[in-house]
């Protein structure tokens, strides 16, 4: 049933769409209100030269998008190569459940084989459960790493 998806990269012209799906995202995994502003500066940031991150779009057969993920690099000087980290990462809900998750990550792990990606990572927060599951039955385990973080003070 899933493969009547269409995955392709995102446009310019799908930013009020990323948008809206990443702050459905924060709504739902996190409990977050995010910034309006800030969430549309830094998707559009992402179509800026050099990217700092590609998003891809899945679309149901009638074109309408149903969800939406991106990726970003991260260098690892232990292995001479790219880790390719999942983000934002969403589907609507009445897509959910039917497969369209693992046609997803085929389709970023298909990209990730051709551009010599070391491999596919991703963080989820550790209350969404249901994410989680999903993430570990197509494949995903643990890593022994734990995320850390340290605010840095905006200058304005």
């Amino acid at each position: 049933m899933a493969t009547r998806y269409t995955i392709r990269e995102a446009l310019p012209s799908d930013i009020d769409t990323l948008v809206a799906f990443t702050l459905q995202e924060a709504r739902e995994a996190e409990g977050l209100e995010e910034d309006l502003d800030a969430v549309k500066r830094g998707i559009r940031g992402a179509f800026r030269d050099p990217r700092p991150a590609v998003y891809w779009i899945a679309e149901a057969p009638d074109g309408s998008i149903v969800a939406s993920t991106s990726v970003s690099t991260e260098w690892s000087d232990f292995h001479g190569g790219y880790y390719w980290w999942i983000h934002s990462l969403f589907i609507l809900p009445e897509h959910r459940g039917n497969g369209l998750l693992e046609v997803l990550l085929d389709h970023l792990q298909n990209a990730a084989e051709e551009a010599g990606a070391l491999d596919l990572r991703l963080y989820a927060h550790q209350s969404n459960e249901r994410a989680l599951r999903a993430y570990r039955r197509c494949g995903f385990a643990v890593a022994p790493y734990i995320i850390m973080t340290r605010s840095v003070k905006q200058r304005r």
